[in-house]
């Protein structure tokens, strides 16, 4: 067990439009490899949570329910405009400057049904281009979850890699303080892909890391 390592960034066939990995199939290779637990983070809905929990503990795998969240870009999830942070191109924000991500997982029985709560707000609150959350939504039902900066379109990733790094500072420091310091952690990725690369030493940096675990 010591030794175990567990996928905390997964999209299954529930995530809409991204996902390929079925949940029989995920959970025999998930057994085969001994892992002890998964992660169900798919984009923007909580839909498969009883599947993937059903599906985990029929594996004798400990299922982890999270979501990763699309986020206002520092608007409020009423608005439906998009924010350009730059002058567009890669490294402006994605989905065209409508939303941001972060990946969330619910640690307590209170995190889930918070997790529920955001969702569902979401999409009948911030529905613009996909169902988004705000600061606002984040505040309220930050109780039992731990977040992450989630992939390179984390608002945190984005920020860097336009080279605003005071600015990648700041809200990692605002998450920070949302979440607990003991419940927000800097993601880092490397699929080899040159977008991942590219933030991995602002990520890893003592400024930017003091906000995160």
């Amino acid at each position: 067990m010591a030794d175990s390592f567990v996928h905390l960034h997964v999209h299954t066939e529930y995530s809409m439009l991204d996902g390929a990995a079925r949940l029989s199939d995920l959970f025999a290779e998930t057994a085969r490899m001994g892992m002890p637990a998964l992660a169900m983070t798919d984009h923007g809905n909580v839909f498969g949570a009883y599947d993937f929990w059903k599906q985990a503990t029929a594996a004798g795998i400990n299922p982890v329910i999270g979501s990763e969240l699309y986020v206002t870009p520092g608007t409020h999830r009423s608005e439906r405009t998009r924010v350009r942070w730059a002058d567009g191109g890669e490294d402006d924000v994605s989905g065209g400057g409508a939303f941001t991500h972060m990946t969330v997982l619910a640690e307590t029985t209170e995190g889930m049904h918070n997790l529920f709560r955001l969702s569902s707000r979401a999409s009948l609150e911030g529905y613009f281009y996909k169902p988004r959350v705000d600061r606002e939504l984040l505040e309220t039902y930050a109780a039992g979850l731990i977040a992450t900066t989630g992939c390179p379109s984390g608002e945190i990733q984005t920020r860097l890699r336009m080279g605003d790094y005071d600015g990648a500072k700041r809200v990692a420091a605002e998450l920070q303080d949302i979440f607990g310091r003991d419940s927000f952690y800097c993601e880092l990725m490397d699929h080899g892909l040159d977008i991942e690369r590219r933030v991995h030493q602002g990520l890893s940096s003592s400024r930017v890391s003091c906000a995160c675990r």
